[in-house]
């Protein structure tokens, strides 16, 4: 199972960079940033999709979507000049506690 939570941390980098990506396609009109991001995302979805195979997948998701979110609003903070209010940190602070929650629930099968 540690090698699906490796997995699963691969799957996790490669959306928050496409994702990351995503304003420098201006629209998907500037052809390498979507490249970038079309291949990020594919990775992305072919690592989470291995994963579901021994993680369940309500755990899985939970956890890409989560840490994929927040991921996304740090950078949009620190590098893209984006503000996050107290609400949105509240909001993210919730998706954390709820995917701790998921894991601490057991398996789900």
């Amino acid at each position: 199972m540690p090698v699906a939570y490796l997995m699963l941390a691969c799957a996790i980098a490669s959306e928050v960079a496409a994702t990351s990506l995503l304003p420098r396609t201006a629209g998907f009109t500037v052809p390498v940033p979507t490249v970038a991001v079309l291949a990020g995302y594919a990775v992305s979805f072919v690592l989470l999709a291995t994963v579901v195979q021994t993680v369940p997948v309500a755990v899985a998701y939970a956890i890409w979507s989560g840490a994929g979110t927040a991921a996304v609003a740090a950078i949009g903070a620190t590098f893209l000049g984006q503000s996050l209010s107290g609400w949105q940190v509240m909001g993210l602070v919730l998706v954390v506690v709820g995917v701790v929650l998921l894991n601490l629930g057991g398996s789900l099968h």
